[in-house]
């Protein structure tokens, strides 16, 4: 077959093949023309999905007639004042996307621009331009798309459901006004009720309000601000404490330059900054806005402009890690239980409807008949009450002295008591909190061994006799290929022979340790490492494994001296409040939330 040229129908189609994916990419460029020209309100309307038609009308500077007339052809584009396209400040600069519409949808676009009397029309069916005719409307622009995909039938195939499409959509709309808090936006639609975002004041203050209405009230409640800058870079923006999390990435929303994106480098970034609080399987909610020169940024790498590319990839990830690890250092002791009502909800009490067959006779609390046989007895039956018997604490300090002033007046306060030799009860002057001995020590002992490693080496103890672990050959094999990091740790192994390893070794941090069990523990993250894992991670991953290991065991009983030695202890390290697992070391209930369980607020 000889090559021929295609006809200009042909190649719109095929353009369109790649702006056009689905009803949300008309949205999406549609909305991003009206923020280009200055508007302060944008309103959508959808229907089925988008499929049927879409409704874009704003207050920006409109089109003259002559403007209009060429907004339709390819490569036509008011928002490039020169050549360079490494200087671009606008979100389309490419001038296909109204072509691309036109090409596979029916088009129509009524505009007036503030020099001309009255406002000009124009509509594409299938790529072809009809005549400009007057028409009214008092400012900016309204563009209306109807039968997407018309005009290329086998597309229509591969849309999902109305209610899917409309969702993809609303997505798409929620990142704009992300973006972009000083816009007011309002999405309507048959698939849903209309949402209105108002225009927020500058600042801020006015983006996390503006993340709250999208984001909802516990992204606010726990919103973390973040700031970092280096050489005309600027990462600034809102994370979530730890307590929040979501089970995927889709809770991290990410701009450049006020451009909604994806990008690898930046979703690494944040999971880095917050490998230290969360499970594995669980992921941050962060919104980052990353503002820097036009041309260090490359927009043009991607038909959609959802992908970018940084000159100096590097300098933005070290920015966004230190933003993120500053602020929650900042607020370490914000957790799931003092935040959110976790804690409080867990206390209401819930009453099942009693049988209506029930005789109160055979309650097993029925009063008895009192005897007197020299012996005064019980008002209620013993037997009936000896499930509510639990022991008496494991240690207490509640019949000593008043704690003194000032331990109750410190963040953790005084410790009273010991419960199921797992959790520490501590009293302030307005509430009470429960810490969990382990989790809290974990993290204690995990930030030692970081700044230890950080500052002069993790100290060690050589063992008298060596301790010899036997595992299986793929194991010891495992272990021996990481042997100089986990030295770096102050963990000496060497090879014994086929299938074992002499621990000659260990971090004084952890005491008296089982070998065999953090051997193996260490084993098998390390098969869950990729070599792409920089050493620092895989540092830090052998750090918290260690922690776990030499912390206070659950089930171990403590010395009221020992239990306000941890708790003034978890006052002076960073993010003590969560361990190395993102699980909270510690409740709070004030008093205030007490006395509204019990009725008395």
């Amino acid at each position: 077959m000889p090559v021929r040229q295609l006809p200009e129908q042909v190649v719109n189609r095929i353009a369109a093949g790649e702006v056009v994916e689905r009803p949300a990419s008309v949205v999406k460029e549609l909305v991003e023309n009206a923020i280009d020209a200055g508007a302060s309100r944008v309103d959508i309307f959808t229907d089925g999905g988008g499929r049927r038609r879409i409704g874009i009308t704003d207050d920006g500077s409109g089109m003259t007639h002559g403007d209009l007339a060429l907004a339709v052809d390819r490569h036509a584009t008011s928002k490039l004042d020169d050549e360079d396209l490494l200087r671009i400040r606008t979100l389309g600069f490419r001038g296909e996307a109204l072509p691309s519409i036109g090409a596979v949808a029916k088009l129509g676009i009524t505009t007036r621009h503030a020099s001309e009397p009255h406002a000009w029309s124009l509509s594409v069916e299938g790529g072809l331009k009809s005549q400009i005719m007057p028409a009214a409307l008092s400012q900016g622009t309204r563009v209306e798309v109807s039968d997407l995909f018309y005009a290329t039938p086998a597309r229509l195939k591969f849309l999902k459901t109305d209610r899917t499409e409309a969702e993809a959509i609303r997505e798409v709309v929620r990142r704009l006004a992300m973006a972009r808090p000083d816009i007011a936006f309002t999405l309507a639609g048959e698939e849903r009720a209309p949402v209105t975002w108002a225009a927020a004041l500058p600042g801020a203050a006015g983006r996390l309000t503006r993340l709250g209405d999208i984001l909802g009230h516990d992204f606010r409640s726990c919103a973390i601000e973040v700031r970092s800058e280096r050489e005309g870079v600027v990462v600034e923006g809102f994370a979530a404490a730890p307590s929040l999390t979501r089970a995927n990435a889709l809770g991290q929303y990410l701009f450049v330059n006020g451009r909604p994106v994806r990008d690898k480098l930046i979703l690494g970034a944040v999971r880095a900054a917050y490998s230290d609080y969360l499970p594995r399987d669980r992921h941050p909610v962060v919104a980052l806005f990353v503002t820097l020169a036009p041309q260090e940024v490359d927009a043009n790498v991607h038909p959609a402009k959802t992908e970018v590319r940084f000159r100096n990839a590097g300098l933005v990830r070290a920015l966004i890690v230190h933003a993120l690890k500053d602020g929650l250092a900042r607020e370490g002791r914000r957790t799931a239980a003092n935040t959110d009502g976790a804690a409080l909800s867990a206390f209401r009490p819930s009453f099942a409807p009693r049988p209506t067959n029930w005789d109160w006779r055979s309650s097993p609390a029925y009063p008895v008949r009192p005897s007197f046989e020299g012996v005064a007895a019980t008002a209620l039956a013993e037997a009936g009450q000896a499930a509510f018997d639990v022991g008496a604490p494991t240690a207490d300090v509640r019949f000593e002295a008043q704690p003194s002033a000032d331990l109750l007046d410190r963040p953790l306060g005084a410790a009273r008591t010991q419960i199921h030799e797992t959790y520490i009860v501590s009293q302030t002057r307005d509430g009470l909190i429960v810490v969990d001995q382990h989790a809290a020590h974990e993290r204690i002992v995990y930030e030692k061994l970081k700044a230890s490693l950080a500052k002069n080496g993790v100290q060690r103890q050589i063992l008298l006799i060596p301790e010899i672990v036997e595992l299986d050959e793929a194991t010891v094999e495992k272990l021996l290929a990481r042997a100089e990091e986990l030295a770096s740790f102050g963990l000496a192994i060497e090879s014994f022979g086929p299938g074992a390893v002499a621990v000659r070794e260990t971090p004084s941090l952890l005491g008296k340790a089982n070998a065999a069990g953090l051997l193996r523990d260490l084993a098998e993250h390390m098969a869950e490492w990729d070599e792409a894992l920089p050493l620092e991670r895989r540092l830090m991953h052998v750090a918290a494994t260690m922690a776990c290991h030499g912390s206070v065991r659950a089930g171990r009983r403590l010395k009221p001296e020992e239990m306000n030695a941890l708790l003034r202890e978890m006052e002076d390290t960073p993010n003590s409040g969560q361990c190395n697992h993102g699980r909270p070391t510690y409740v709070e209930l004030k008093l205030s939330d007490i006395e509204k369980l019990f009725g008395r607020r």
